[in-house]
């Protein structure tokens, strides 16, 4: 009997470790409006970043579009996830802030509907990113606008970086073209 129940326990836990999430497992919607699964970016390296078009680091658009335009392609993507979290800094439509980053920035780069990164209602994709338990590697929360999620070409968490790193940060060229 305790040789089944072991057994039993082993392969429940060789599942759980095959069963391990990456952003791969998630679908989101585009600002668009359509729902895409984040599996379409399958071996590039992907840097999340939460925006809003009224906060002090609403700039740093400029420097995402700069390395988006440099390096997004085969190997690289960005994706922006406005968000309204933080002191009310992005209380447009989709339609609205999807204009605003095209006029002011130029933004190429994939941008998502409006969500929620913290709080109860928070995306699921959120909660895999700022939960240890789900991505493996660190628990965090997001403090403001313009924090930065740095994935590998595998779909699992590396990195954080908070609003004050700006998107051309040595550290993130760094890792962007090791």
């Amino acid at each position: 009997m305790k040789t089944i129940l072991l057994s039993l326990l082993l392969a429940s836990t060789s599942f759980a470790f095959a069963q391990e999430k990456t952003i791969y497992d998630y679908k989101v919607e585009t600002i668009e409006g359509e729902t895409i699964s984040l599996a379409a970016y399958k071996g590039k390296k992907v840097m999340i970043v939460n925006t809003a078009s009224k906060c002090g680091f609403t700039s740093q658009y400029e420097q995402l579009q700069e390395l988006y335009s440099k390096y997004g392609g085969e190997d690289f993507v960005i994706l922006g996830f406005p968000s309204n979290d933080f002191m009310k800094q992005e209380p447009g439509s989709d339609e609205e802030i999807a204009a605003f980053c095209e006029k002011n920035y130029g933004v190429t780069f994939p941008m998502m509907s409006k969500i929620s990164v913290k709080g109860n209602d928070m995306a699921p994709l959120y909660k895999y990113l700022t939960s240890e338990e789900l991505n493996g590697k660190m628990d965090s929360n997001v403090k403001w606008n313009f924090q930065k999620y740095l994935i590998g070409t595998d779909g699992k968490l590396e990195e954080v970086y908070y609003s004050k790193t700006v998107p051309t940060d040595k550290m993130i060229i760094d890792w962007i073209e090791k």
